[in-house]
């Protein structure tokens, strides 16, 4: 941590979760040596005056200084870090990586070019819950870039098949392929006209049977008229 700086202890424990976050990155080539928080483990020395950075890379063998890194938080992006760590990191003529929060970037790139500090790279840090992403967004031109060549693997004897067959059926495709004349299609028979439907006749209407005449009723017999009664 600097010496002329106090940070709040929330973004003094981001700082030095991302130092440890780093340390584990560089740790893959070179040998690590960091100073978080109040720890002075490993300073160096440039004219009459010792600084402790926040990463030292050191070469196999820890005696050769290969470069040096600088977390920086919110608070620490200023005039006064820059020419007092920044600044002195520069004169070791060894590469300075610094980390600064992405809302730094445009100020850390203006402090770089005010105070003429050669950065070899820039990277920004986002920390989301459990994770920290970087990202590089300068790179200097005298720096190198790591290339990687892939050799190919020999195929496994089943993909060399397919790999095959597949070439095939390219080369079958490729081909020209002649065209065969198409048959002339068949002249189809006219169809027969089908025969009109005969007509069935219309079903005679059976006669009604006549109405039987009302059979008549006798006339009815004149009752006799009662004699008269004698007295």
């Amino acid at each position: 941590m600097s010496p002329i700086l106090t940070r709040p202890v929330r973004e003094q424990l981001e700082h030095d979760r991302v130092i440890r976050l780093l340390q584990a990155r560089y740790k893959r080539k070179n040998e690590v040596i960091i100073n978080p928080g109040n720890e002075q483990n490993q300073s160096i020395t440039v004219g009459d005056l010792v600084v402790f950075p926040d990463l030292l890379l050191f070469a196999e063998g820890g005696r050769r200084l290969l470069g040096t890194v600088e977390v920086e938080t919110g608070e620490s992006v200023n005039a006064i870090e820059a020419r007092a760590e920044w600044g002195v990191y520069t004169k070791l003529k060894v590469p300075l990586h610094l980390y600064v929060p992405p809302v730094c970037v445009d100020a850390a790139k203006r402090l770089c070019a005010e105070y003429q500090i050669v950065v070899a790279e820039l990277w920004t840090y986002t920390s989301t819950y459990d994770q920290v992403r970087f990202t590089m967004v300068h790179r200097g031109p005298d720096q190198p870039i790591a290339r990687v060549t892939i050799k190919p693997s020999k195929p496994a004897p089943v993909a060399e098949k397919v790999a095959e067959k597949i070439v095939e059926d390219v080369e079958k495709a490729e081909k020209p392929i002649s065209a065969k004349p198409k048959p002339e299609p068949k002249p189809t028979p006219a169809a027969k006209p089908k025969p009109a439907a005969k007509t069935k006749p219309a079903p005679k209407a059976k006669p009604k049977p006549k109405a039987k005449p009302a059979a008549k009723k006798p006339a009815a017999k004149p009752k006799p008229k009662a004699g008269k009664k004698r007295r």
